[in-house]
């Protein structure tokens, strides 16, 4: 009983592969977030220089 009738699909739960899928999704989420916080700030970071750089002349 237990994790077996869960597996087998004679008591409805996660089973071993949903929660592995699971725990792999969260963690590329994660990553995925991390990724895109980097790019905004990068993002924030080349307007502002653009903004202060605009009176200047570029070669």
């Amino acid at each position: 009983m237990g994790q077996a009738d869960v597996e087998d699909g004679a008591r409805p739960s996660k089973t071993r592969e949903d929660s592995a899928e699971l725990r792999d999704l969260r963690r590329r989420n994660r990553l995925l977030e991390q990724e895109n916080e980097v790019l905004r700030r990068a993002a924030a970071s080349l307007s502002q220089a653009n903004l202060s750089g605009k009176g200047s002349t570029r070669s």
